[in-house]
Parts: C-alpha cells; sequence; structure tokens
C-alpha cells in the first residue's frame, strides 16, 4: 500500500541522526526540541515502523532506522546534487540549443552565426530548424526562435537583435532591357515579382532623406512566398522586387544585382530573439548576446 510520507522530514531524521540528539538536532536546524521530536514521531507514523528507539539519556536506531538512514543519505545527495546541476545550467550554457527561423535568414545569417557560437561553447549540441511557418515554440520544445520583421502579438518574451534594410532591387540584364527606374512611381511599369507572404505584397511606400512620402501600387508579374526564391528569380532577370539587406549584399559587391532608388528608404524591420521561458537558461542568453553583438558589428 502507497503511503503518503512528508519528505522534508527525511532531512530532519537524517540532521537529528548526525547531531546525536534531539537538543543538538534542534539547535542546527533552527527548531524547538519538540518540533524535531514531533516530526520525527509523525515520519515514523507514515511509514508505520520505528526508526530510532530513546531514553532519557540517549537514543538509537532500529534496524529499520539504520537501513532508512541509509537510504536517505543517498536521496539527499542525488537531490543535492540535481540542485547542484540545474544551478550550473542557470549560469553556464550547457545541453543542446534547438531553435528555429526562416528558411532565407536562417542560411543567409543564422547557419553561420550559429558555427561561430559553437567554437565559442564546444559543449553545447545545436539543434537548427528551418520552417517558413510560424512553430509553436512550446509544443515543439525550441528554446526560441528568430523571426524577422514585424512581430505578431504573444505571450511570448521577445529581445530584439537589431534591424535590416529593405532594398529594391533588380539584376543589371533587366534594367539594360527595361531601363532604370529613377522614381519610386516608374516601378509600376516594371515586372514585379511579390512576396505573397506579406499583408500588401503589391503596395510599397517610399521616403526620401527630406520626408517626403511616395506609395505605390505595383503590377504583379510573379510572387513567391519565401525572400530566397524571390532572390532567385531577381537574379535571373526576372523582375524587380524588394530583399532584406542581409540577403543581398554579396550579390550587391559582386555586381549580380543592384539597388534602385537609393535616395529613398522603405520601412525597417527587426530582428528578433522570442523565447517562451520566462527565465531563460545561460545557454538562450549567451546566444542571445552573442547575436545582438554580431548584428551590431556588421
Amino acid at each position: 500500500m502507497q503511503r503518503d510520507v512528508n519528505l522534508n522530514r527525511l532531512a530532519i531524521f537524517v540532521a537529528l541522526v548526525r547531531a546525536g540528539s534531539f537538543t543538538a538536532a534542534a539547535e542546527q536546524l533552527g527548531l524547538t526540541k519538540a518540533m524535531v521530536s514531533q516530526h520525527l514521531l509523525k515520519l515514523e507514523r507514515e511509514l508505520g515502523v520505528t526508526l530510532i528507539v530513546r531514553s532519557t539519556r540517549r537514543m538509537a536506531l532500529t534496524e529499520a532506522g539504520a537501513l532508512f538512514h541509509a537510504d536517505c543519505l543517498q536521496l539527499l545527495e542525488q537531490a543535492q546534487a540535481a540542485i547542484e546541476r540545474i544551478g550550473d545550467r542557470r549560469h553556464t550554457p550547457a545541453g543542446t540549443l534547438r531553435l528555429t527561423t526562416s528558411t532565407d535568414y536562417g542560411m543567409a545569417v543564422l547557419a553561420p552565426a550559429l558555427a561561430d557560437f559553437h567554437r565559442l561553447h564546444p559543449q553545447l549540441q545545436v539543434d537548427l530548424v528551418i520552417n517558413d511557418q510560424i512553430s509553436d515554440l512550446i509544443a515543439e520544445r525550441f528554446d526560441l526562435a528568430i523571426r524577422i520583421g514585424w512581430l505578431r502579438d504573444s505571450s511570448l518574451r521577445a529581445a530584439r537583435l537589431g534591424s535590416f534594410r529593405q532594398l529594391t532591387m533588380a539584376a543589371p540584364a533587366y534594367l539594360a532591357e527595361h531601363g532604370l527606374p529613377r522614381r519610386p512611381d516608374e516601378l509600376a511599369a516594371h515586372r514585379w515579382i511579390a512576396m505573397s507572404a506579406l499583408m500588401t505584397p503589391l503596395r510599397w511606400t517610399f521616403t526620401r532623406g527630406s520626408g517626403s512620402r511616395h506609395t505605390v501600387r505595383m503590377t504583379q508579374a510573379m510572387q513567391a512566398n519565401n525572400a530566397a526564391a524571390i532572390r532567385a528569380l531577381v537574379l535571373s532577370g526576372a523582375g524587380v522586387s524588394v530583399l532584406p539587406d542581409y540577403l543581398v549584399q554579396e550579390d550587391i559587391q559582386a555586381g549580380r544585382l543592384q539597388v534602385l532608388l537609393a535616395q529613398y528608404r522603405l520601412p525597417e524591420g527587426g530582428i528578433y530573439a522570442v523565447y517562451p521561458d520566462p527565465q531563460p537558461p545561460a545557454k538562450v542568453r549567451a546566444f542571445i548576446d552573442f547575436m545582438r553583438q554580431r548584428l551590431a558589428a556588421r
């Protein structure tokens, strides 16, 4: 038959045996002698055995008490070790860092960053899941997600890591055939490759240094639901589109893509670490700090 035993009394029992008397145990535990005695009596009732025989002058463990004392010592040592291990995880990155992000950001930025992060923390294992859908961090047991753009309302915690610029891009071959747009309104006459995942993929507002705003409705030629796919279409000369700076820096430097309307700006997007734990472990805090520093140095 299963018994309900107050586990706190195990520690009092071990302290009593170690102290050798009710008076000494009471002093060490900060309790009264009567309270120590009551805890022992209740523990014996819960177990259904006598653990200690006592007289006015001395106390001694029964055979059952000696066996139970040995088991209690082992249990308390294991509990202390578990407390120390969880404390270590609070302060030292350990275990597996499981995180998720979008395909384009994962391939262009996060995978190289994780390689460098792992060199700093080789004791960590890393599990990166690339997915263009919004993952349920709790149900799928993710430590965090790196999300790009504008966050939806949620009960999750978020830390802003940095930002990215949105750039209007085209391939030189496309511009040679269709001409170079010099004002935002001229984009309406060009072949626009739309990001279907956006709420308004065909309407864009450009802001000049003077503060003047120009909203343009584009003419869609093609669409895709992934920034990496849109980049591939733009590179092939299929049309014009908006792409994040982190995805096209090498293309710009190599001359494969050209920034259009550089004197205008589109709204900047945010880069966020989103996580479910109100007290994130050391591995999550370390990665957030690492990414903040890395993005600030770009």
